[in-house]
């Protein structure tokens, strides 16, 4: 039982390892010129990082509260 288990586990540790190599094309490529594109910023000059640090301070109501009730004892002798 021992071996046929073991040996079904490196069956597929070595059917996963080959499995990137089966699937690379081996059809040959052309090589093209690369192309560059300008990126346009519609932020409108705002600065979103302040817009995370505002959620981040909305954020601090959520944090976990000491829940320990307020215990008053009475040590006055009988």
């Amino acid at each position: 039982m021992r071996k046929t288990l073991s040996a079904a586990i490196a069956a597929a540790i070595v059917a996963a390892a080959a499995a990137p190599a089966l699937a690379q094309d081996t059809a040959t490529t052309t090589t093209t010129a690369p192309v560059t594109t300008e990126v346009e910023h519609e932020d409108e000059g705002f600065d979103l990082g302040w817009l995370g640090l505002l959620g981040l301070a909305g954020l601090l109501g959520l944090r976990r509260r000491d829940h320990r009730p307020d215990v008053t004892r009475n040590t006055t002798a009988r």
